[in-house]
C-alpha cells in the first residue's frame, strides 16, 4: 500500500535511511524526531512509504516547491528513495516511484527532477524505467565550506 508517511512510521523511515546512508552518524538528541515532525505538518513536503504485509519496504521524499515560471506551475524534487535491500528487485521500487510521480503531477507539477548519487549503471536503468530522463539537464551540487 503507497501512502503519506505518518507519525508511527519514524523507526521504519529510519532503518531504511541506513540503507541509503550507512555511514551517516546515529543522532540522538531526538532532532531527527523534530524534522520528521516538521515534514508531516508542513504543506508541500511529502514523505511516502510503501507497505507490504504491514511492514514499511520503501520510502520517498517528493518537494513541492512553488514556481513563478511555467505559468506559476509548480515543479517537484524527489530525494531518498530507498527500497529494503532484501526486497529489491520485485517492482517495489517502480511502485512507490510510480506513486511519487502521481502525486507531483496531482499537484500540478510541470516537472519532477531528482539526482542520483549511486553510479551503477542499474540505478540510472531504473530512473528511466520509471520516466526519468538522463539527457535533459545537467546537475550541479554544492556544499558548504569545511
Amino acid at each position: 500500500m503507497f501512502r503519506e508517511a505518518r507519525r508511527g512510521d519514524l523507526d521504519a523511515v529510519l532503518s531504511l535511511y541506513r540503507q541509503l546512508q550507512p555511514a551517516d552518524p546515529v543522532v540522538q538528541n531526538g532532532s531527527v524526531a523534530e524534522v520528521f515532525e516538521q515534514i508531516l505538518a508542513a504543506r508541500g513536503l511529502h514523505l511516502f512509504v510503501l507497505e507490504e504485509d504491514g511492514a514499511v519496504v520503501a520510502t520517498t521524499y517528493l518537494n513541492i516547491i512553488p514556481n513563478m515560471t511555467r505559468s506559476a506551475s509548480p515543479y517537484a524534487v524527489i530525494e531518498n528513495v530507498v527500497v529494503e535491500e532484501s526486497r529489491r528487485g520485485k517492482g517495489l521500487g517502480k511502485q512507490i516511484m510510480a506513486g511519487t510521480l502521481q502525486a507531483a503531477w496531482d499537484a500540478g507539477c510541470y516537472k519532477a527532477m531528482l539526482l542520483a548519487g549511486s553510479r551503477k549503471p542499474a540505478t540510472h536503468v531504473f530512473y528511466r524505467a520509471c520516466g526519468f530522463s538522463g539527457d535533459e539537464k545537467t546537475a550541479y551540487v554544492a556544499h558548504p565550506p569545511a
